[in-house]
């Protein structure tokens, strides 16, 4: 999904991607508070508020990328093993393999000619398919998990950049909260 902007004089905001709420440059920082009718404390707070919303989505995101990421060589190793059975099919060759039973546990098998393979669908489900099935299933869902990493990379870009759009305004908040205060004692001094 594409993520919805719009311009004014003193900043663009961005209103959101897949659910990611976007951040505004603050260009004028006392227009900023004025329009939001926050003092500076309340602004800041709800800035670092907003960058521990950030924190958390992005750690959500990482680890569905980290899922992604593992997933996708588990199906292709899967769409390999039913290449390869596709290869054998009808030659009389048996094919000798090892196999994980468990984890760290594997046992060798010979796989005689065969017309179909059990996929596991997840939930403790294991379907049988024929192999030219079970290939175009596991091709349809590589396909989706590139895609999905495709999305998630982009949505990550996308939180990274209001992330850093946050922590300049936080920045500049601050530091026009400081140059007041200056502006204030120098005053008084005076």
């Amino acid at each position: 999904m594409a993520a919805a902007s719009t311009s004014t004089a003193d900043s663009t905001v961005v209103t959101e991607r897949r659910g990611i709420p976007g951040a505004s440059f603050v260009e004028d920082v006392e227009t900023y508070l004025k329009q939001c009718g926050l003092d500076v404390n309340s602004s800041l707070a709800f800035l670092q508020e907003r960058l521990q919303q950030y924190k958390i989505v992005e750690m959500k995101l990482l680890a569905q990328q980290r899922d992604l990421q593992t997933k996708i060589p588990d199906i292709e190793k899967c769409l390999d093993v039913v290449s390869t059975l596709e290869a054998k099919k009808g030659t009389g060759e048996a094919l000798i393999t090892d196999f994980e039973v468990s984890e760290g546990i594997y046992s060798r098998a010979r796989i005689e000619d065969s017309d179909s393979v059990c996929l596991w669908l997840g939930a403790n489900v294991m379907l049988e398919y024929s192999l030219e099935e079970a290939k175009a299933l596991l091709e349809k869902n590589l396909e989706n998990a590139k895609a999905s990493l495709e999305v998630l990379v982009a949505d990550l870009q996308f939180l990274r950049d209001q992330v850093t759009i946050t922590q300049v305004t936080v920045a500049r908040v601050y530091n026009w909260d400081v140059h007041q205060r200056r502006i204030k004692q120098a005053a008084k001094e005076i």
